[in-house]
């Protein structure tokens, strides 16, 4: 199965989980490694903007393409009251940590606060498995400027 990850260029090797355990972020607390996914490149970009300051065309971008074991992943069959409200409640975080802490499932697949019908997936660089994951191609990517300068 392929999953894909915007990020900069001097990022495209590091698939640690470390930027996520500094900063935090919807599915995970500060100090929890997650590697944050999507499933398709569309969603890649809807992430990226809702988190680009209007007017700031992203740029030295670069899409990877991440293959994973199939049927690696857990869903999440419940989710916390309000969980895609902005800021993100901890309620999220918890879940996430979690995940992680129990160590049961490479991914976990997570709906998109973004997009509503879309999926994210959050890969535990931690778990036994995380050595099937797979770099198989980056490539640098532009964004369209009318989705930034408005």
């Amino acid at each position: 199965m392929f999953v894909y990850r915007l990020s900069k260029e001097i990022y495209t090797k590091d698939l640690s989980g470390k930027g996520a355990e500094i900063a935090g972020g919807r599915w995970n607390s500060k100090g929890t490694a997650m590697l944050y996914t999507t499933q398709n490149i569309a969603l890649c970009v809807t992430e990226i903007a809702v988190h680009i300051p209007l007017g700031i065309l992203p740029r030295d971008y670069c899409l990877i393409h991440i293959e994973i074991p199939d049927n690696c992943y857990s869903e999440l069959k419940k989710l916390p009251k309000n969980w895609q409200t902005i800021p993100h409640n901890d309620a999220t975080q918890q879940l996430g940590d979690q995940f992680i802490k129990n160590n049961k499932f490479l991914a976990l697949k997570v709906p998109s606060a973004t997009v509503k019908g879309e999926y994210n997936f959050l890969i535990n660089p931690k778990h036994p498995d995380f050595k099937q994951v797979k770099v198989k191609k980056v490539e640098k990517f532009g964004f369209d400027e009318r989705l930034f300068l408005r």
